[in-house]
């Protein structure tokens, strides 16, 4: 089994997006270890990029990777 590291950055940012965006609707999510362990692990990226990740519109931006997005992420 693979683990993160070994999977495209992009494909994570995009699971991840998914995920947090069904939170609403599945509220068990919010303590599944997957999500927190994904969040992790794209948070310390995302530090190592540069990115402020307590700062909302930064993270939120490197989640999308630049690109605009009307659905808040956390």
């Amino acid at each position: 089994m693979k683990t993160l590291e070994q999977y495209k950055l992009t494909d994570l940012r995009r699971i991840y997006r998914t995920l947090h965006a069904q939170l609403q609707q599945d509220f068990e999510l919010m303590d599944s270890e997957l999500l927190q362990d994904l969040q992790t692990y794209l948070q310390s990226q995302a530090t190592v990029e540069g990115v402020d990740v307590s700062l909302h519109a930064q993270w939120a931006a490197w989640l999308n990777e630049g690109k605009p997005t009307d659905c808040p992420l956390g």
